[in-house]
């Protein structure tokens, strides 16, 4: 970043130098002799090269992540499993308590769950209420068709950098 700072002042300094010298110079000419005498172009490159580095490195996270995500819940699954297995082992033959020199598991009493047979006749108290949402979308597609929207509006568009890559 610090070479396109430089590259940048450079390349302003010397297309002031330039002018100063050529008034009437054509901005075709002008642009082809900055590009052949500075490096702000190589510089440019060079900064959105690492953003595409930056951005791929990010997608292969992602995707690590994701895997990670799914591998934890494959375990978390497998672990659940295996303690229904050892629980199941000791009802069936009634034992309470196994002492390991690591832990101790025993079975207990478990707590009773909750059983919802008709939603419709549960009394209002027990609905937790929806705190409204913004619909950004809607929002925004009715603003760009020209509906006047109190308290919204649409910004001036700023420039966008579009890199394809080959």
């Amino acid at each position: 970043m610090q070479q396109l700072s430089h590259s940048l002042t450079t390349y302003q300094t010397i297309r002031q130098r330039i002018i100063s010298l050529e008034a009437d110079i054509d901005e075709e000419t002008l642009a082809d002799t900055l590009e052949g005498i500075t490096d702000l172009h190589e510089a440019i490159a060079s900064v959105v090269r690492a953003a595409l580095v930056d951005a791929a490195m990010a997608d292969g996270l992602k995707d690590h992540i994701q895997d990670l995500q799914e591998r934890l819940r494959r375990l978390l699954e497998r672990a659940s499993k295996r303690r229904e297995v050892a629980r199941d082992a000791m009802i069936q033959v009634d034992i309470k308590k196994v002492a390991a020199p690591d832990f101790t598991v025993s079975v207990r009493p478990g707590s009773p769950a909750l059983m919802v047979v008709d939603e419709g006749s549960i009394p209002a108290i027990y609905w937790a209420q929806r705190e409204p949402r913004l619909d950004r979308l809607t929002l925004i597609k009715d603003l760009k068709n020209g509906m006047p929207v109190t308290g919204a509006g649409l910004s001036n568009p700023e420039p966008v950098l579009s890199v394809r890559v080959k």
